[in-house]
């Protein structure tokens, strides 16, 4: 009876089966290596210049590289590994070359960047350039974006076999590397996000700081005034400035009652960064011309002028209503660069109406004219200023607050006699329910309460 036949199968069975454990022992040690080289490095770079090593030891070639691009297009990292750099050096210089050669392809700039069939042209040059003995092997590299790269193997042995072992390691090494772009995109996309962040509280509290720390004693009046701003920085503005500053800061002691005072809002059409940086200026450029004395119309007029090639580049534009507070006469003297007229409440009467003149919008021509008017308060009088943040906040069902809300509730407020902050909280309130559970505002809220107190300079 003849053995040799079952004692080949057996030597054959152990041989595949020690080939299995060998295949099994380099896939773990490869995930072992890949998951160590993930947690320890903090920079991508390193990461991938182990690549090509790795995926030559796996895959048993004498030679790998790595070619990845970013999302914009440009060649983010090539690299190659060759075991014997004697072996291999002329192969690695015919690869870079091949790479470079496409990359720059009908380049006047010679600007390395990826283009649609660049794997195509690559891989027919490089068939074309390197030794024919040498045999190429590549597994894409797979993002959400689609294909950012490409690992390659290559060898000279003619008796490699590019079995289905090694293309699962290929692929293996392959989306290991894709996550880790993927981790440390999104660890630079967090990264900018917290410096953004940070820019943005940094902006917030220099914006808070400019608005009016607290009311100022302005004989005869009681002053209110609240700014919620839909993002960080927003394009809202209120301002209490002293008019007549020479004889504030030079007389005051002598002359205390005699001070002007400007009361003013506006809001900068857009939000968020470059609305709040125009605010800022224009803050800056309106108390520059509050200084010059001017009637109201006048300093809006050169105020347009002086911000107008500005605000022009920006395309945006600021809406401003500017007014002057007597506290001897008790005359509120105004003009209105395209803001939502203030409303007045006359005690006397129980009668709201706007207060309004013709102007336009800040920055939106070169040489606007603005009209001047003047309003005798008396006392109990209450005035709103307010930016559209007010009549635009909307309910769950999509309706607006509008201005016959404000004004009916503001009429509500006023016929209770309240003082300034009580029929601000009052509104803000109202409004509050109105919206219910649709808090998130569209646009920044602003509101200066100005009431005319039992307490006057002439009386």
């Amino acid at each position: 009876m003849n053995y040799e036949p079952q004692i080949m199968s057996v030597a054959a069975l152990e041989e595949l089966v020690a080939n299995l454990h060998r295949q099994q022992k380099k896939t773990h040690e490869l995930l072992s290596n890949l998951g160590f080289a993930l947690r320890s490095f903090k920079n991508l770079n390193q990461f991938l210049e182990l690549i090509p090593l790795m995926v030559t030891r796996v895959t048993d070639a004498e030679g790998g590289a790595i070619i990845l691009f970013k999302k914009t297009g440009q060649l983010q990292i090539q690299q190659l590994h060759c075991q014997g750099e004697n072996s291999c050096s002329n192969l690695r210089q015919r690869i870079e070359a091949a790479i470079f050669q496409t990359l720059t392809d009908g380049s006047e700039s010679r600007k390395i960047s990826f283009h649609p069939d660049f794997w195509e042209k690559l891989e027919s040059r490089i068939e074309l350039d390197i030794d024919y003995t040498v045999k190429v092997f590549k597994t894409p590299i797979l993002l959400e974006g689609g294909e950012r790269g490409r690992l390659y193997v290559f060898t000279r042995n003619p008796n490699y076999e590019w079995t289905d072992d090694r293309q699962k390691l290929l692929q293996l090494v392959a989306d290991q590397t894709a996550v880790a772009i993927h981790n440390d995109e999104l660890t630079v996309e967090l990264r900018k996000k917290e410096r953004l962040d940070r820019e943005l509280e940094i902006g917030a509290e220099i914006q808070e700081r400019l608005l009016p720390k607290k009311f100022p004693d302005i004989p005869g009046l009681e002053l209110a005034a609240c700014y919620l701003n839909a993002n960080h920085v927003g394009g809202d503005y209120y301002d209490f400035i002293p008019a007549n500053y020479d004889r504030l800061t030079n007389n005051s002691a002598d002359h205390p009652i005699t001070n002007k005072w400007s009361i003013t809002i506006g809001d900068v059409m857009g939000k968020g960064v470059p609305a709040g940086l125009i605010m800022t200026m224009t803050r800056g450029m309106l108390r520059a011309e509050v200084l010059n004395g001017h009637s109201p119309a006048r300093i809006l007029q050169h105020l347009n002028r002086v911000m107008y090639e500005d605000l022009e580049n920006s395309s945006r534009f600021v809406t401003l209503f500017y007014s002057e507070y007597d506290p001897v006469t008790k005359i509120l003297t105004y003009t209105n660069a395209a803001h939502n007229p203030p409303l007045y409440w006359h005690a006397a009467t129980n009668r709201i109406s706007r207060l309004d003149t013709q102007g336009a919008l800040i920055g939106l021509e070169a040489d606007s004219r603005y009209e001047e008017a003047q309003v005798q308060l008396h006392q109990g009088d209450t005035i709103i200023y307010y930016t559209d943040g007010f009549t635009d906040a909307a309910n769950q069902d999509g309706e607006r607050f509008n201005e016959d809300n404000l004004i009916h509730t503001f009429h509500t407020a006023c016929q209770q006699q309240l003082t300034s902050q009580a029929t601000l909280d009052y509104i803000v309130s109202t409004l509050n329910s109105f919206m219910g559970n649709n808090r998130a505002n569209g646009d920044d809220m602003t509101m200066v309460v100005m009431k005319v107190d039992s307490w006057a300079v002439n009386d």
